[in-house]
C-alpha cells in the first residue's frame, strides 16, 4: 500500500515536471503582467492607509500618524463638507445617465451595422462613427466652444438667424448636463460598438437561415436571435459599467466646466483636485478616492451577484 503510495506521488510529479517543461514559455509570458501588476497596481495599495493617517512629505505610510477618531477624521471631514456631497450627488447623476443612455447605444448602432446590405458603407459609417474616439476631451471641448456657445457658437448663430432665441448649452446647468450627456454618447459609442460586433460574428448564420424559412421578420430575426447572442456580452460590460457609477474622469468634467454651471459640474475627481493637490489636503483626497473604490466594488459584486442569480455568465 505504501509502495504504491509513492508511486503515484511519483506520477504526478513526472506529470509536473512534463507539464512545466512543455508549457513553462507560457508562464514566462504571463510572468511579465503579473510583476507589472504587483509593481505598479498593488504596492502603491500601501498609501491607501493615508486615508487613515495625518499625510507628512517627509515620512513613509508606515511612519505617518493615525489620525483622529480612530483613523476616520478625514472621512468624517469628507462627509461634513457640503461640496463632497454635491460631488458625490452630480458623480452619480452623470454616470446614471450616462448609463442610461450612452449603454444602449453601441448596442443598436452595432445591431443597425449588422443588418446594412452594403459593406462599403457599414466600413465607412463604422470608420467615422469611432473616429471620436480619438479625440481627447480638451480637443471635444474646444469644438463645444465653437459650436454650442451662447453668443458665438454657429448653432446659436444659426437659430438667431433663423429668429429663434438661443440656446444656452453650456451655460444653463440643466443644458449642460444634457449637453455633457450627449457629448459622452458621441465620444464613445463608436468605439464600444466594436465589442458588439466582434460578439455579433460568434453567432451561427444558421439561425437566420431557418428563422427566414420559418417567414420571420427582420425585426423578429434581431429580438429572437441577434439580441440573445449578445445578451452575456451585454451583461458582462453592463456590470463592469455599474462598478464604475461613483467613478469619474477628470478631463472631460474639467474641460467642459465653467462658473455657471459649477452646481452640476463638479464631480468626484474635481473635488480630489481642488482639495488634493491645489488645497493640499492628501489625507482628504485618499479618503475620497477610498471611498469611491469601496463603492465601485460593492455595485461591481452586487451586480455579479444578480447576473448569477438569473443564470447569465458573470465575471466570476
Amino acid at each position: 500500500m505504501l509502495a504504491e503510495t509513492r508511486m503515484q506521488k511519483a506520477a504526478k510529479r513526472y506529470k509536473t515536471r512534463m507539464y512545466l517543461k512543455r508549457y513553462w514559455m507560457l508562464y514566462a509570458m504571463l510572468l511579465i503582467p503579473l510583476v507589472y501588476f504587483i509593481i505598479f497596481k498593488y504596492v502603491p495599495m500601501t498609501y491607501i492607509q493615508v486615508a487613515f493617517k495625518k499625510f507628512s512629505i517627509t515620512k513613509s505610510a508606515w511612519e505617518m500618524e493615525w489620525a483622529k477618531n480612530s483613523g476616520l477624521e478625514y472621512f468624517i471631514k469628507a462627509f461634513s463638507n457640503r461640496d463632497f456631497l454635491y460631488a458625490v450627488r452630480n458623480t452619480l447623476m452623470l454616470n446614471a445617465l450616462g448609463l442610461v443612455f450612452g449603454f444602449p447605444a453601441p448596442i443598436l448602432l452595432a445591431i443597425v451595422l449588422n443588418e446594412l446590405p452594403y459593406r462599403r458603407f457599414k466600413r465607412i459609417t463604422q470608420t467615422v462613427a469611432y473616429m471620436p474616439h480619438f479625440l481627447s476631451w480638451i480637443i471635444i471641448s474646444g469644438l463645444a466652444l465653437q459650436l454650442l456657445a451662447t453668443r458665438f457658437g454657429l448653432v446659436n448663430i444659426v437659430l438667431r438667424n433663423m429668429g429663434l432665441e438661443p440656446i444656452q448649452f453650456l451655460d444653463k446647468p440643466a443644458n449642460w448636463v444634457w449637453t455633457y450627456v450627449f457629448l459622452g454618447v458621441w465620444q464613445s459609442v463608436g468605439w464600444n460598438t466594436i465589442i458588439y460586433l466582434a460578439a455579433l460574428t460568434g453567432i451561427n448564420p444558421e439561425l437566420y437561415e431557418a428563422a427566414a424559412v420559418d417567414g420571420a421578420s427582420r425585426l423578429r430575426k434581431i429580438w429572437h436571435i441577434t439580441l440573445p447572442g449578445l445578451r452575456s456580452t451585454i451583461v458582462i460590460l453592463l456590470i463592469l459599467s455599474l462598478g464604475q457609477i461613483i467613478g469619474s474622469e477628470f478631463d472631460r468634467p474639467y474641460a467642459l466646466t465653467n462658473t455657471l454651471v459649477t452646481s452640476v459640474s463638479n464631480v468626484l475627481s474635481i473635488f480630489v483636485y481642488n482639495y488634493g493637490i491645489k488645497g493640499t489636503q492628501q489625507s482628504l483626497a485618499t479618503a475620497v478616492g477610498f471611498f469611491q473604490s469601496v463603492i465601485g466594488v460593492i455595485f461591481l459584486v452586487n451586480a455579479n451577484l444578480i447576473a448569477r442569480r438569473f443564470d447569465e455568465r458573470g465575471l466570476w
